[in-house]
């Protein structure tokens, strides 16, 4: 079988990176450091655009999608415009602030061609997604054509896990058949619903951030190979996964070559139309 990408196209798009800024320093003793040993001080320590730039490219990353922080936009929109072929955009929106926060990202967006894709976490809202304080959010982002990403299954930090049960995508996906939505982190241990809805709803996705790629769930894999070779895409959630682990793992999942190329690339140029 052969493992290295085609002849004439670059490889893999990731999504997520932190930028070293002031903020960086204070930033310690991550909620998350019981599942990703060592984050806490790459969190901590951060990294200049280069420095992250320098690492895509020495594990084959083509691409990632950087957190461009509501509050504090600047150090990832100057990243962008800096490195316009390596990096693209993502707001996160915080819908309990209401129609202030929703028209905040509207702006972004409409002056900022290069962010490509609306956040949200229901680990921090503590509501389900199927909850009205999103709707005029996924209204927005229909009105826009951006797709949003969501966070299911257990979140890291130690808060209720059932706000991020996938299921309440399923009303969602009813409610706004135009909005792409992107599941996110994989969705464990509810990954049999996350398959389940993704053949349910064709504007469904799934990206595999935060899990590393021995660990994806079988479900996942075997989605991929039989009828979700387009539904599927890689990503790391960088830097809680160092690029270069991920990249030397995702080699060994027992993918169809046609369904790899898809994963690692075509599928995220797709969904996100970078």
């Amino acid at each position: 079988m052969n493992l290295n990408p085609p002849k004439g196209w670059l490889t893999q798009i990731t999504t997520r990176s932190n930028l070293k800024d002031e903020r960086s320093k204070d930033e310690r003793n991550s909620p998350f450091d019981y599942l990703f040993p060592g984050v806490t001080e790459r969190t901590g320590q951060g990294a200049t655009p280069e420095e992250i730039v320098a690492m895509m490219d020495e594990a084959g990353i083509e691409k990632g999608i950087l957190n461009i922080r509501s509050g504090d936009p600047e150090p990832a929109l100057r990243a962008i415009e800096k490195y316009p072929g390596k990096f693209a955009g993502a707001v996160p929106v915080n819908p309990l602030e209401g129609l202030p926060a929703v028209k905040k990202m509207e702006r972004l967006v409409k002056e900022n061609p290069f962010i490509k894709a609306v956040r949200v976490s229901a680990f921090t809202t503590l509501k389900p997604y199927n909850d009205r304080t999103y709707y005029p959010l996924y209204a927005k982002c229909v009105e826009l054509g951006i797709p949003v990403t969501a966070n299911v299954g257990l979140p890291a930090p130690r808060v209720p896990g059932e706000p991020q049960n996938p299921i309440h995508l399923d009303e969602v996906c009813w409610f706004f058949p135009d909005l792409k939505v992107v599941m996110t982190h994989c969705g464990e241990p509810w990954q049999f619903t996350c398959v389940k809805l993704m053949l349910k709803w064709p504007n469904l996705y799934y990206m595999t951030s935060a899990f590393a790629p021995r660990y994806y769930p079988p479900e996942i894999i075997h989605y991929m190979n039989t009828r979700g070779a387009d539904k599927v895409m890689f990503a790391t959630d960088y830097p809680m996964l160092p690029f270069d682990r991920c990249m030397r793992e995702v080699k060994d999942l027992p993918l169809k070559e046609h369904v790899r190329a898809k994963f690692l690339r075509e599928n995220a140029l797709k969904v996100f139309r970078l």
